[in-house]
């Protein structure tokens, strides 16, 4: 990731989140979008295991940090634990699927049965992998 974007996207954090607590979650952060940009091309994983990984949030707080400050990051490979794909971006995420060859499963044509196959796709972040991120950002 360059270093515009990095810096852009702890710039926000800080103006979003000026209370108490404001290093914390600039942390949460910057390691759920390192670990999102980790995902290699043509995998996917889910919000829950994301926030496994990182050890607190929970689905919805990674859901909310993608919603926030995912723009500069593969964003298309978080998906539901079911593998639905993102509901507002289906045809954005489609054609970096397609240009990734991720797998899927359903109908092109109807979009409420279209998956990502996480049985072939997925990837699963590493908890060590997380404090590692945690880490070198703090330090």
């Amino acid at each position: 990731m360059s270093e515009a974007a990095d810096a852009s996207r702890v710039v926000s954090a800080r103006q979003t989140e000026g209370v108490a607590g404001s290093e914390e979650r600039e942390r949460y952060v910057e390691t759920v979008l390192r670990i999102v940009e980790a995902i290699p091309p043509g995998q996917a994983t889910t919000y829950g295991l994301i926030a496994a990984a990182v050890g607190r949030g929970g689905p919805r707080g990674v859901g909310r940090v993608m919603a926030t400050y995912g723009g500069p990051v593969p964003w298309w490979r978080v998906v539901r634990a079911d593998g639905r794909l993102p509901t507002c971006h289906q045809r954005s995420a489609l054609s970096h699927y397609r240009e990734e060859d991720t797998p899927l499963r359903g109908s092109i044509a109807d979009a409420a049965t279209l998956r990502i196959d996480l049985e072939q796709a997925l990837w699963t972040p590493a908890a060590n992998d997380a404090e590692a991120l945690a880490e070198r950002d703090a330090g």
